[in-house]
């Protein structure tokens, strides 16, 4: 018995009276198409680990050579859609939660869909229909992603998402160090989500802020009267770090500089049409602030070379 993602399984009435049961495949555990199947069933729409007995049969359908589990992503072309690892523009398609945190940690690990789905013992078409459909993959399947991904099933799941990082254990033997300029700069040039700190009238405030590196500079958005506005006219510090749960080990990076207002309207513009993302606090924020850096500094705790 072999099959492919897509295919029907058909486990006919083992008595009469008894209604036949059929759901479809959603994932292979072989890449070469044999049995166990994860089956996602018709009648309960619930996706179990399938060993088909005797009673089990396929029913195929048609699939076109080499495309026919590629990921497709909106507003991507013919050609780019070809790739079986494709950068999906904003994010996946209509994922849900459990594949879009298995996409962003094999994006941020720099894997591969099909070095992550040989780790994981998996089809790697398998993989492309966690990170692309609304799954419920099984424990064993989550128990390999994790640690293909070097990561855990409660991660993988949500779990913790309200708790501050750190909560793991620390390294037997940590090493800290200092992060040089160019590693500094690396890091910062990923984007994403850092901290401001500054000064206001009820005092010292730490707030979050997307940013964008441009030029060397940081800038983020935000809204005239908010906190984050307050830095204009200062010299502010700016944090961001990464803390890597599973491996007990992160970094840190730390700028300081004087903060101003961006008012040219082609720089303004840039910033809009560039941003790797719109601010997750909503609202209107069109204020954009540019921090020039004056001191860059940077740690990272890894394990000790020994």
């Amino acid at each position: 018995m072999r099959a492919h993602p897509g295919d029907q399984l058909v486990i006919e009435s083992p008595a009469p009276g008894v209604a036949r049961r059929d759901g479809e495949i959603v994932g292979l555990h072989h890449p070469d198409g044999t049995p166990p199947y994860e089956v996602r069933w018709s009648d309960t729409d619930e996706v179990t680990l399938v060993f088909p007995g005797p009673d089990a049969h396929i029913r195929h359908v048609e699939h076109t050579p080499g495309r026919a589990h590629e990921p497709s992503w909106p507003g991507t072309d013919e050609a780019s859609a070809v790739s079986s690892d494709a950068t999906p523009p904003g994010g996946v398609a209509n994922p849900g939660d459990i594949g879009r945190r298995v996409y962003t940690e094999r994006k941020r690990q720099g894997l591969s869909r099909e070095e992550t789905a040989g780790r994981a013992r998996m089809a790697p078409e398998y993989l492309a229909y966690l990170e692309e459909r609304p799954a419920d993959p099984s424990l064993a399947t989550l128990i390999r992603l994790a640690a293909a991904l070097g990561t855990s099933v409660a991660a993988l799941r949500g779990a913790g998402i309200d708790l501050p990082p750190g909560q793991g254990q620390a390294l037997l033997h940590p090493q800290l160090r200092d992060l040089g300029p160019d590693e500094c700069r690396d890091r910062l040039s990923t984007h994403g989500v850092g901290r401001i700190a500054v000064s206001t009238p009820d005092g010292p405030a730490v707030v979050p802020v997307n940013y964008e590196v441009i030029d060397d500079a940081i800038a983020f958005r935000t809204a005239p009267e908010s906190v984050p506005a307050a830095a204009v006219g200062t010299d502010i510090a700016f944090e961001v770090d990464h803390v890597d749960e599973a491996m007990s080990q992160g970094w840190s990076v730390l700028v300081v500089g004087p903060a101003s207002v961006i008012t040219e309207p082609d720089a303004v513009r840039r910033l809009a049409e560039h941003a790797h993302t719109e601010p997750w606090a909503g609202g209107e924020r069109e204020m954009w602030v540019s921090i020039r850096p004056t001191r860059l500094t940077g740690r990272r705790i890894s394990p000790a070379d020994r």
